[in-house]
């Protein structure tokens, strides 16, 4: 049997089948899921929650009369374009605490968040904005985001192990660009920006999955999935129309991919040193997954022989392009 995949950068446009996917490998047994998809139990990382963080930040910063600094509206893109690279930082951070077994105990985890956006945004050349609000205005926010935040802080020190031995870590994130746009893309839109932006200790151990289907498809699955009551939801959140035209509205992975010069491999340019990420696609673009957010005992034989024979081929491709690192 090939070795286990160690970390997996799980890649797509928004409800292309990226969750899903998650769901469907975590109600399979452990022997399973390590051979027929090269991967032990998963420790998950995903970026969604600080995006949903963001936007409550934004409109408690708005419903006081300020700044929404993330979104002026809930309808719209982010304000600055840099914040892509300001969530990936935070992901970087959470791998770090996952392999230093790191699990945070601030006195206020609204506060804790705030500074983290602060510290993120300045790592990327975007302007902290929190550490130089009026005091009374930033307990207030603080105030108001402190439960949110709790159980923000509460899953992520619940999500690490004593031990990544034999474990596979899973960092979901979505990236793109607006419709029309021809790659490459500007930074820093799309995942050659994001990519880059990613810690060298996630780089040199990293494959990339990408559930592959069109901006098109992507479209539909998110308004077919988006439950106004459940906006949090990894399984159910929905992306405003603006938001899906103007920075999904195609992305570049299959650019980068038949520009890296090597097969099934993504070239990526970091501090001044280049990785080649073994990259896999698992084609979705004819809807293998939507079942899956359906109760288990509703899923059909044939619905589950597809999702798995496709998962199985796309890892196993990626497994074989890891073991020739």
């Amino acid at each position: 049997m090939s070795p286990l995949l160690d970390t997996i950068l799980l890649t797509a446009l928004p409800a292309s089948g990226k969750s899903e996917v998650r769901r469907y490998l975590a109600h399979l047994d452990a022997r399973t899921v390590a051979e027929d998809f090269h991967m032990g139990p998963v420790v998950q990382l995903d970026d969604y929650p600080y995006v949903h963080m963001m936007r409550r930040v934004s409109q408690e910063l708005r419903a006081l009369g300020r700044d929404g600094v993330f979104f002026d509206s809930d309808d719209l893109p982010m304000k600055q374009p840099l914040d892509w690279g300001t969530l990936v930082e935070l992901l970087n951070e959470d791998f770090d605490d996952l392999v230093k077994r790191h699990r945070p105990a601030p006195p206020s985890a609204a506060a804790w968040l705030l500074d983290r956006y602060d510290a993120a945004r300045a790592k990327v050349g975007a302007e902290p904005s929190f550490a130089t609000l009026p005091v009374a205005l930033r307990a207030e926010l603080v105030g108001s985001l402190e439960k949110e935040s709790a159980e923000l802080l509460r899953d992520k020190n619940a999500g690490i192990p004593d031990s990544l031995a034999g474990r596979t870590i899973v960092i979901e994130a979505a990236r793109g660009g607006p419709d029309g746009a021809t790659p490459p893309l500007p930074k820093p839109l799309g995942y050659q920006y994001s990519l880059a932006t990613f810690s060298d200790a996630i780089l040199s151990r990293a494959s990339i999955l990408y559930v592959w289907v069109t901006p098109e498809e992507s479209r539909r699955k998110n308004h077919e999935r988006t439950d106004p009551n459940d906006p949090g939801s990894i399984l159910h959140h929905g992306v405003p129309i603006a938001v899906m035209l103007g920075d999904y509205g195609c992305d570049d992975m299959d650019w980068l991919i038949t520009h890296s010069g090597r097969p099934d491999a993504v070239k990526v340019g970091a501090r001044r040193k280049s990785y080649f990420l073994p990259v896999a696609r698992f084609d979705n673009r004819v809807d293998k997954t939507s079942f899956i957010r359906n109760d288990r005992s509703k899923w059909t034989k044939e619905q589950v022989a597809a999702v798995h024979e496709g998962l199985k081929g796309a890892l196993q491709t990626l497994a074989d392009r890891y073991r020739k690192r």
